[in-house]
């Protein structure tokens, strides 16, 4: 099979660059691991599993009438709820049609100026551009523990969550791992087992989600404040239409700053760390709310130690990302729960009947990995495209990530990915991010096809100073002081360790890929055959 353009994703990226695909006139097949779409919220879908943007900013902008006919139902939707939006925006726009689902990508290489991706069906298919829509958080991180072969009990990963729940009534459960998707289905977990182990590496900041249904008035609000809604957002340095506070932290005295971390607070989420200005560049600033936060954690959990098990001491708060929550401290006030500090006794095994750390063994029946995802690379270095002159990106990136525009990789023409190192990513509203990248892909896309060009790919010198832009970015930050991140890589053994996402905010970044396109895609070789 032959087409303009190779999709591989069916997640908010990968929809929409088919959708925009077909706009453009283009021929286009979408590949899909999964039986369906919704890409990481087709697979994330453990009791809990909730979205930390708030649902009318985590949704398209790209049509007006699909924004007025979808109603969400609450602030911050549920996992179910998102699924049945993309499968909606599916339906809408007739995207099935164009993708091959339960098909993997077994491999890509660029031959005679096309794309040929293998598929795990036994099948090729050939296009002119390969756009990678494979997800920033979708290549699942399976730790290599002793003994886990032979664990008797159930075993269930969050990133892979079964489509039916299973029957965890009174089960004796041991969650591994407390990053964003452990913090959320603890709470859920501990009312439904018998006991229930947290086995901590690595605590997190997690910031209360006042979650609640949106009223009539308030969709009705929303819908008319819509446009300068996502005005606000188009160019803002995350994409949302939030700000920080107007002074700096160290501008203020003690009770107004401490007015302003309650407000935040009370909001809850991600935001908390975008409080002050000043809160990711400056260490004294950062201390201010980072004590905020510790001090909320010591008069929730009541045993004190228990607290400082679980309070970050590794980095300044909102350099990992900040998790929300639904009660996870409070959960560790229940006589079911206990924690585990892995840095005081770590995992020596899994025994056929549950976990043996240095100083104990605990009984499981069934066990939970929440430990997240070879992050912002895995999903690209495993299929591990490779370009006309024998290089391979796995290769390309080997002493970290190399891209132009976090968009395009040199030596690998005709080639986009979306969501990846080098762009903004996960510190950015993600929908409104794969919307602009997308955009400015296809827009190359048409030139290309209007010029006559057969290949486009970003020079070397072009790529290499953008990555050099992305680390000075982020040496500008706080980012950088947080070693044990997934932004570095730090969560997956023998990754390189380079700041991955760009932290120069969103809206600078978009105005950078404007300037470039403005500059007739300056930074590229342009080869017409």
């Amino acid at each position: 099979m032959s087409v303009d353009a190779i999709v591989i994703g069916a997640g908010f990226a990968g929809l929409y660059a088919v959708h925009r695909s077909v706009q453009e006139g283009l021929t286009v097949v979408g590949i899909e691991a999964a039986p369906s779409v919704g890409g990481t919220w087709y697979w994330n879908r453990y009791p809990g599993a909730r979205c930390d943007v708030e649902s009318v900013d985590y949704s398209y902008s790209f049509d007006e009438q699909l924004q007025t006919d979808w109603t969400w139902t609450e602030r911050f939707a549920a996992q179910p709820e998102i699924l049945a939006y993309l499968d909606h925006v599916a339906d809408r726009f007739d995207l099935r049609r164009h993708y091959r689902f339960d098909t993997e990508v077994a491999g890509a290489r660029f031959v005679d100026g096309r794309w040929v991706v293998d598929t795990s069906t036994g099948d090729t298919v050939s296009g002119r551009f390969l756009l990678c829509a494979t997800g920033c958080l979708s290549a699942i991180n399976r730790p290599d523990i002793p003994g886990l072969d032979g664990f008797t009990g159930q075993v269930y990963y969050t990133a892979a969550w079964p489509r039916e729940d299973p029957d965890l009534q009174g089960k004796r459960i041991g969650v591994i791992g407390t990053g964003s998707s452990g913090i959320q289905v603890v709470p859920i977990l501990a009312e439904q087992a018998d006991s229930l182990v947290v086995f901590q590496r690595s605590p997190n900041y997690t910031i209360p989600m006042p979650n609640y249904p949106w009223s009539d008035e308030d969709l009705q609000r929303i819908r008319e404040e819509y446009p300068q809604r996502r005005k606000k957002s188009a160019y803002a340095p995350a994409g949302t239409p939030h700000g920080t506070y107007h002074k700096k932290a160290l501008e203020t005295e003690a009770q107004e700053r401490a007015q302003a971390l309650w407000a935040r607070w009370r909001d809850g989420g991600v935001l908390f760390s975008k409080t002050f200005p000043d809160q990711t560049s400056v260490l004294e600033a950062n201390d201010i709310a980072r004590e905020f936060a510790e001090d909320r954690v010591r008069e929730i959990v009541k045993d004190p130690a228990v607290a400082q098990d679980l309070i970050p001491t590794d980095h300044p708060i909102g350099t990992k990302r900040i998790c929300t929550d639904a009660g996870y401290y409070e959960t560790f006030n229940r006589d079911n729960v206990r924690l585990v500090n892995l840095r005081r006794e770590p995992i020596a095994e899994v025994t056929a009947d549950g976990v043996r750390t240095s100083e104990a063994a605990y009984p499981c029946d069934v066990l939970v990995f929440a430990t997240g995802f070879d992050a912002l690379t895995g999903a690209m270095t495993r299929i591990d495209p490779v370009g006309p002159r024998g290089d391979r990106l796995s290769e390309i990136w080997a002493d970290g990530p190399v891209t132009f525009l976090g968009l395009m990789v040199p030596g690998l023409p005709n080639l986009f990915s979306f969501s990846g190192p080098g762009s903004p990513s996960v510190l950015a509203n993600m929908v409104l991010h794969a919307e602009v990248q997308v955009d400015w892909a296809l827009e190359l896309m048409v030139a290309a096809r209007h010029r006559g060009l057969a290949e486009v790919e970003p020079r070397h010198d072009a790529a290499s100073a953008w990555t050099a832009h992305v680390g000075e970015a982020a040496a500008r930050t706080l980012f950088l002081k947080a070693q044990s991140s997934w932004y570095l890589g730090a969560n997956i053994d023998g990754k390189k360790r380079v700041f991955m996402p760009y932290a120069g905010g969103f809206g600078n970044y978009r105005t950078k890929l404007d300037d470039v396109a403005e500059q007739g895609y300056s930074g590229l070789i342009l080869t017409a055959r």
